[in-house]
């Protein structure tokens, strides 16, 4: 029986917070959820009963486990917050994307340390989590680790950290490709005369029925793919424009991009946007 604090009350700390309940890993009471604006942690209070706190260090004072849940940005200024405020024995969960052991663990001077890089499905139970720890991060820590990120859904253990940053750009930032892919083949839909409800109904089943294919297939997707692709046929003709348009390069470039932000985001750097061109360019 440990409190859990939940340092950061957005939507991925509500995520773990329900399956945690939902999984009985905890009682309401035994999770805090801190966080500066009152209005966001009485709704939480109100929907699974959980004790709340506007003051950060308080709440971790009274937690065997502190899941570091804030934006990255916020990261450095919360971590000096709670410097000296931690039980001795805690674990520290972080989900905060680019973080790193070393920056927590020094920002806290706190050893046990676990990060992690959970998913957007996890608020719905079905996410992946990669995660890992610092060698001061005992075993039974690690299985306290391994069942709080196994409420958010599946969860994959590595032992470099240098893995975190890959999930972030492939796992993490992977719904937002598959968002993007879905709203443009629902537009493609509607372009072609569909309404939007049907092309919305035909591209999330096509997805979905695909995706679930795939995993009882159990075979490579390229050749699912040719299994689809008659010769001179109409996915044939489809594919060679898509081949052609570089949509494997920019799926590639794009995750690439974010994994360099990811890196960017440890170190906190701020985001470097392009100049608008010169009107008379």
């Amino acid at each position: 029986m440990q409190t859990i604090a939940f340092i950061g009350p957005g939507v991925m700390a509500e995520a773990m917070i329900k399956g945690i309940l939902r999984k009985n890993l905890a009682a309401p009471q035994q999770i805090l959820a801190a966080g500066p604006r009152q209005e966001r942690l009485e709704e939480l209070e109100r929907a699974y009963g959980l004790r709340t706190s506007t003051d950060n260090a308080a709440a971790a004072a009274q937690a065997q486990v502190v899941v570091l849940s804030v934006k990255p940005q916020r990261l450095s200024a919360v971590l000096r917050g709670l410097k000296g405020h931690l039980q001795p024995q805690a674990l520290v969960l972080s989900i905060v994307a680019g973080a790193s052991i070393e920056k927590i663990s020094q920002g806290l001077t706190h050893a046990a340390v676990v990060r992690s890089m959970p998913n957007t499905p996890g608020q719905i139970g079905e996410g992946i989590t990669v995660w890992t720890a610092s060698p001061s991060v005992t075993a039974e820590q690690r299985e306290t680790a391994r069942q709080l990120l196994g409420a958010l859904g599946e969860e994959v253990f590595v032992e470099d950290e240098y893995f975190l940053d890959m999930a972030t750009a492939l796992s993490g930032t992977g719904p937002a490709y598959v968002f993007l892919f879905m709203e443009a083949l629902i537009d493609a839909g509607v372009h072609l005369g569909f309404p939007r409800r049907i092309a919305e109904q035909l591209v999330v089943q096509t997805l979905k029925g695909s995706v679930l294919y795939y995993q009882q297939a159990g075979r490579h997707p390229a050749t699912l793919r040719n299994q689809v692709t008659s010769p001179g046929g109409t996915s044939a003709e489809a594919l060679y424009y898509l081949e052609k348009a570089g949509f494997r390069t920019a799926i590639s470039r794009a995750v690439w991009a974010a994994y360099q932000r990811s890196l960017e985001l440890g170190k906190e750097k701020p985001l470097h946007l392009p100049e608008a061109p010169h009107p008379e360019e």
